[in-house]
């Protein structure tokens, strides 16, 4: 790990534990919608599913839109937040760009439940909703989804780079990447899982097919036989628009495969393999036990899943529910204030980022 990474990672953990990062259940109730917009689940699902039909990835990226967005600033919609005057947005952070998806889909969220329950549902919450059907959708859990985060108003592109973990990290960092914001090791085993759907790019995980940290050799805990099928997508030097799935076995169903995978050293992402790779590590025990039982990677998913959704969440009269997921509502107005949060990158970054 880099010291600057080193020093970075400490002062995200010096946040939270003088209290600015928190995980917060106040005020968040799986009904809170219920007479205001009581079809918010069905909306959002409906404009998924439809989203598959053309993108089977969707689904994927759309929950880690969810886990990008909590882990900056807590679960306030910040990483759906454009630049504008006053604000930097997180999308083209180095953890974000060309990494994170999915925007178009949330408008479109958005825009059918503006329809159907104007100024009502926060993007934060359409996020952690996403995310839910999302699972659901892939034959993954169920569970009922806390609602009535708030938006926030501001974004942190220098956050993002510093919270988000990065794909080459190894087990110490990523640790310290969660405890930050209040996430323990079984979460981080927990949520990793949901790798058992969606895409990497080849940059995401090339460093491990060649040249692996500067030894002129492949990453020795990759399978030698997945080793050849990821250098025929990511030849040396080639182009950067390679896609391999996270999980070869099944791809688009969310299950416990993923952990198997790993015990096979078929982990794509170097953060993957490493849950079962780094010698003596309190995660190999994890990754067993989710292998070999899926009910219990599918409860401890979901338990996860709901503290990840409940990190520093404004609630009752702070922030602010957005017209527009892409800007502030200041400067929401005219005939597209409901319409495109990422109008500007939509087109040139929504169909060659990773996951």
């Amino acid at each position: 790990m880099s010291s600057s990474h080193c020093i970075a990672i400490a002062l995200v953990c010096i946040a939270f534990l003088l209290g600015g990062i928190s995980v917060s259940h106040a005020q968040l109730s799986s009904t809170f919608y219920d007479s205001t917009c009581p079809n918010v689940t069905n909306i959002t699902r409906g404009v998924i599913e439809n989203a598959l039909l053309s993108d089977p990835r969707i689904g994927a990226s759309l929950i880690r839109l969810h886990f990008h967005d909590c882990f900056v600033n807590g679960c306030d919609g910040s990483i759906l937040l454009n630049n504008s005057d006053t604000i930097e947005s997180e999308k083209e952070a180095a953890r974000n760009n060309n990494s994170v998806r999915g925007f178009g889909v949330v408008d479109d969220i958005k825009t059918a439940l503006e329809s159907a329950c104007p100024s009502t549902v926060s993007c934060a919450d359409i996020l952690a909703i996403a995310a839910e059907e999302s699972v659901s959708l892939a034959q993954g859990p169920s569970w009922a989804v806390l609602l009535g985060r708030r938006d926030g108003t501001t974004a942190n592109r220098t956050g993002a780079d510093i919270s988000l973990p990065s794909a080459v990290d190894t087990l110490d960092t990523l640790k310290m990447v969660f405890l930050a914001v209040g996430l323990n090791t079984t979460d981080l085993v927990s949520l990793s899982g949901a790798h058992t759907f969606g895409r990497a790019r080849c940059p995401t995980f090339s460093g491990r097919l060649y040249d692996f940290n500067n030894t002129g050799s492949p990453d020795d805990t990759l399978n030698s036989t997945y080793l050849e099928t990821l250098q025929g997508i990511c030849p040396q030097n080639g182009n950067e628009t390679g896609l391999a799935n996270l999980d070869l076995t099944t791809p688009d169903t969310f299950d416990n495969n993923y952990f198997s995978n790993l015990q096979l050293e078929n982990g794509l992402l170097q953060t993957d393999q490493e849950l079962f790779s780094t010698t003596g590590a309190d995660t190999i025990d994890i990754v067993n036990n989710f292998s070999s039982d899926q009910s219990a990677f599918f409860a401890s998913f979901v338990e996860s899943m709901l503290k990840m959704g409940n990190i520093s969440v404004l609630t009752g009269s702070e922030g602010e529910v957005r017209l527009n997921c892409g800007r502030v509502n200041a400067n929401a107005s005219g005939s597209e204030s409901f319409l495109h949060s990422s109008i500007e990158t939509r087109d040139n970054a929504e169909y060659k980022s990773a996951i």
